[in-house]
């Protein structure tokens, strides 16, 4: 059982679902003054948040997560949810008079997104030192900006090795703060929109990206993921699902795949390969950490998308 160090967010999902298409309704011609409102079919209120909804799969993967992230008043409930799903809160600092963070996640029938993110408690940094003897190693997820601008140069400065994921917070970050986490970094993850983007913002191409970073993880939705090196690009095909329910928190569950890749030493394409075994579990159940699975499940799921076996004891 390997100690992993996550930072992040932790909220609470408001998660609805839209039983149409958000581009119908977009009238070209007048998006500077967008006025639209949707009659969703289904709302839920779900445990969430990157940091959460890793760790939730990494124990649910047989590994001990611990997370770095603030949060409100109104935590109790979570706390018990992260204590039943084997996952020790004991890290997650606690800000007095404020709210735990709570995301807004609107889905299409396409799977489009839209999604607004309310930061309460999580506007506010860990600003505790960060316990680094004896663990493996650190992901840090899109959560607080000041925390994500601190944390890659700790673990550097401490021999940590460490992934880095800007995701949400590409637009909050400084062009320097993002090549400051990217450089060092064992991989970059994100969505092809998001790399995108960070690239677009930082001016930099994929070649000059692996200057910092020796992998990129480019996920694409359903069309699977791909492995970005110097040697080249790699793309590993998505795991047919047996429903999909709601992608909300798949990206994170992918994270934790390819983790549980590097605990066992697997090579990158093994690690994405299984990144997308607990990405498909996650789309079959509504909400983010709803789903359950056993190391069976995760096995026999692999063999079957990817005809090869994997050690996960």
């Amino acid at each position: 059982m390997a100690r992993i160090i996550v930072s992040g967010s932790i909220a609470y999902d408001r998660i609805m679902d839209y039983d149409g298409l958000f581009g119908d309704h977009i009238i070209v011609e007048k998006v500077r003054s967008i006025n639209l409102s949707f009659i969703v079919k289904k709302l839920a209120v779900e445990h969430g948040g990157t940091a959460g909804n890793i760790a939730y799969n990494l124990a649910l993967l047989g590994e001990k997560p611990e997370i770095i992230a603030t949060v409100g008043e109104d935590f109790g409930a979570y706390r018990s949810h992260m204590l039943l799903s084997g996952i020790d809160p004991t890290t997650v600092r606690m800000v007095e008079g404020e709210m735990t963070s709570t995301a807004y996640v609107f889905t299409d029938k396409a799977d489009n997104q839209i999604a607004a993110f309310h930061p309460g408690a999580g506007a506010q940094p860990y600003d505790t030192l960060v316990d680094i003897d004896g663990r493996s190693f650190a992901f840090i997820a899109p959560g607080n900006v000041d925390d994500m601008r601190a944390l890659p140069q700790h673990y550097r400065q401490h021999g940590l090795k460490y992934y880095y994921d800007p995701g949400q917070q590409i637009t909050a970050l400084t062009d320097e703060e993002l090549i400051g986490g990217i450089h060092g970094a064992d991989a970059l993850f994100g969505s092809d929109y998001e790399l995108t983007m960070l690239m677009e913002k930082t001016k930099m191409t994929e070649v000059t990206l692996l200057e910092h970073v020796p992998t990129i993880i480019m996920t694409n939705g359903f069309d699977g993921a791909d492995v970005i090196t110097n040697e080249g690009r790699l793309h590993v095909p998505q795991v047919p699902q047996q429903q999909v329910l709601d992608p909300t928190g798949s990206g994170d569950a992918f994270r934790a795949g390819y983790m549980k890749g590097i605990i066992l030493g697997l090579p990158a394409q093994s690690c994405v390969r299984l990144g997308c075994v607990i990405a498909s579990f996650a789309v079959e159940r509504y909400g983010t950490q709803a789903h359950k699975f056993s190391l069976p499940d995760v096995a026999a799921r692999y063999n079957t998308a990817y005809q090869e076996n994997i050690p996960l004891m």
